[in-house]
């Protein structure tokens, strides 16, 4: 991508809440991609997340660690071929704990190691609602990195699904760190925009990487 006329700089969105443009570098976006496609395949690969009411979300997921449906954990994929979720690995663990220090300092650092990764995958049409990573024991910051086409990342507030909230754009390679008071925000997604993505990813569509500790 061309050098930015502007470039965009760390933002902190709200108190708890920060924002890192391009915090992963070419190099390691095509690393972490050709991990999610790893993943995705079955067993315990992608797949279409059903919830309670008969609905379908429209962004497809896969999960490491601990596998989620709406809106508890197990072990295996419940919800889908009831295979083992896919083991979280270190290097993951530790690349959040290293954007938890970059975004919001060395002291929020959790001392227990991130052990879910829900993978989700958004094409052209996708959207996600405003809604909270609540499922969780612990309270460590939520670690969230971008691949692939630019989104509107929606960041709300604790109390309510409606505003006052703050869109973001996120790009491939941004990372957005929520923990202390902003930790049960709500966000979502209403907007992906297509063909966006670095041509040098090959990748259709926007990956996101949600990071969490479970606290289990």
């Amino acid at each position: 991508m061309d050098a930015e006329l502007f470039p965009r700089a760390r933002t902190e969105i709200a108190p708890g809440a920060v924002h890192v443009p391009d915090w992963l570098d070419g190099e390691r976006q095509r690393a972490l991609l050709t991990a999610c496609r790893e993943w995705a395949r079955p067993p315990a690969g992608l797949r279409t997340v059903r919830t309670p009411g008969g609905g379908t979300m429209t962004a497809r997921q896969v999960c490491l660690g601990w596998h989620w449906y709406p809106y508890v954990y197990a072990r295996t994929v419940v919800d889908g071929d009831r295979a083992p979720v896919k083991p979280f690995p270190s290097w993951l663990g530790e690349l959040a704990r290293r954007a938890v220090a970059d975004a919001l300092g060395p002291e929020a650092v959790p001392e227990a190691a991130y052990d879910i990764a829900l993978v989700n995958f958004y094409d052209a049409g996708a959207r996600m609602g405003m809604h909270r990573d609540g499922d969780e024991k612990s309270a460590a910051p939520v670690v969230s990195l971008s691949l692939g086409d630019t989104c509107v990342f929606r960041f709300g507030n604790t109390e309510t699904r409606t505003r006052p909230w703050t869109d973001v754009e996120l790009r491939s390679g941004d990372l957005f760190v929520f923990g202390g008071p902003a930790r049960l925000a709500h966000h979502g997604v209403p907007r992906v925009h297509p063909g966006t993505a670095p041509p040098e990813l090959a990748l259709t569509g926007r990956l996101n990487i949600t990071l969490r500790v479970s606290g289990f």
